[in-house]
């Protein structure tokens, strides 16, 4: 981790005994045992708890997913279902046409009534 060799952790040794004494030696290095356990333990933590959203967010996003392409395919089906709605059919009735009456028919009808 940090690529110590034996000659730096007999320096380190060494300086701590002459900076903390022998009584307090073992103290502290149990302490720092614990500050390491519990930083290892942390940041396993939060890894998992990291890899537990992002599992989360690409369930989710997959859900997303295939709500939208339902929704699309759906939607598709239902316009298909109902292509003589842009032809002129009724949208209630879905089967009855509404008529229309062209300029050239409403002439000849009514010359036809003029000279009836």
């Amino acid at each position: 981790m940090f690529d110590l060799g034996l000659q730096e952790l007999i320096v380190i040794f060494v300086v701590a005994l002459l900076v903390f004494g022998p009584k307090k030696l073992p103290d502290l290095s149990k302490a720092l045992g614990r500050g390491i356990r519990e930083l290892r333990t942390a940041l396993h933590g939060m890894k998992e708890s990291m890899d537990e959203a992002s599992d989360e967010t690409r369930r989710v996003g997959k859900d997303l997913s295939k709500e939208i392409s339902e929704s699309i395919y759906s939607a598709a089906l239902h316009e298909e279902a109902k292509p003589g709605e842009k032809e002129g059919q009724n949208s209630e009735s879905g089967s009855q046409k509404t008529e229309t009456v062209k300029p050239e028919e409403n002439k000849e009808n009514r010359a036809d009534d003029s000279h009836g």
